[in-house]
């Protein structure tokens, strides 16, 4: 699994990062965990508001904070 983390590093970003890591801890999934800072990378993902969060290609989440149910549920849905 491949997730990324689309943001600049601000504390909402970071936050998402955490949310991420802790279910895929909780879930004991294995995941490529990369954090986009690249402005030009992040624009290649058409993604317009940071941060965002993307599993396996798919943009799940932009401009907001997911909960961490929605989380783990694009996680579990995604190792299926």
């Amino acid at each position: 699994m491949e997730i990324q983390i689309l943001g600049m590093g601000c504390p909402r970003c970071e936050e998402v990062l955490k949310r991420t890591l802790n279910v895929l801890a909780e879930l004991n999934v294995a995941a490529d965990v990369q954090k986009v800072k690249d402005i030009k990378e992040i624009s290649s993902y058409g993604v317009l508001s940071t941060p965002a969060l993307v599993i396996n290609g798919k943009i799940k989440a932009q401009g907001r904070i997911p909960s961490v149910q929605e989380i783990k549920t694009w996680i579990q849905k995604e190792t299926r």
